[in-house]
């Protein structure tokens, strides 16, 4: 298990499904809202908009919640107003983070993510020359073979494919998104998800009791009701991984 970003890894932890739907509900439909009210409602012509969904559909939530958050965006009820934030840091075993966010309070938002950095004994610094900004789909492993899927990317202008038995995972310049998505599209169909992201460049490897401290760490960041998603640079072998499901 490499790395780490919340719509990932968030519903397939141990636990973490039943515990934690509700509140991944409301973040999905945060992000639908405010894609919505940035970029407009139609998810054609709205990047953000559309990936908000296709997380949304990926994670199970209902229809009427993500009509909800479309209409409350176009008719600007009730004047919430979200500010996108982003914070970066050292965690437990010296693993970068970033962190985004969105929240109608900086002042409550930064509070609280330095508290948690501060209790784990990480601190707030800026790391992200450890990530690299890409552009990020992802298939599910039955629309075809490693083979096919990496000359599919290739063709559609992506710049790496990493196959795994689970999904296949394709990277391309943050500009090129859009078109290579679209490419992809025609060959494999709709992918499970597609958005910018952030790609470590280096890892840090950790041992059971490192990635102990490490997954609760990032849990607790996770839980905030003003985080949106979490990346780190971990490398966690599965011979750790299997000790901690």
């Amino acid at each position: 298990m490499a790395g780490h970003s919340k719509f990932k890894n968030i519903m397939h932890r141990k636990g973490a499904q039943d515990a934690k739907r509700a509140k991944l509900f409301t973040k999905l439909a945060k992000e639908i809202y405010v894609a919505a009210r940035t970029g407009g409602p139609e998810p054609e012509g709205n990047p953000r908009l559309r990936a908000a969904i296709m997380d949304a559909r990926k994670n199970s939530l209902p229809k009427d919640n993500i009509e909800r958050a479309l209409k409350k965006a176009q008719s600007g009820a009730d004047g919430e107003d979200y500010e996108e934030v982003r914070y970066e840091g050292m965690g437990p075993g010296n693993v970068a983070v970033i962190v985004e966010a969105l929240t109608d309070n900086r002042n409550r938002t930064a509070s609280d993510v330095r508290a948690v950095f501060s209790k784990h004994g990480g601190t707030l610094t800026p790391v992200q020359f450890n990530f690299e900004r890409v552009g990020y789909i992802v298939y599910v492993s039955s629309v075809g073979s490693p083979d096919d899927v990496l000359e599919a990317a290739v063709e559609a202008g992506a710049d790496d494919v990493v196959s795994s038995e689970e999904e296949h995972e394709i990277f391309c310049a943050p500009d090129s998104l859009g078109a290579v998505r679209a490419a992809l599209e025609q060959v494999l169909g709709e992918p499970e998800a597609a958005r910018l992201d952030w790609k470590a460049l280096n890892t840090v490897s950790l041992d059971e009791d490192g990635a102990r401290s490490l997954l609760k760490f990032l849990d607790i960041l996770e839980d905030n009701d003003d985080v949106q998603r979490v990346f780190s640079n971990e490398e966690i072998p599965d011979a750790v991984m299997a000790c901690l499901d």
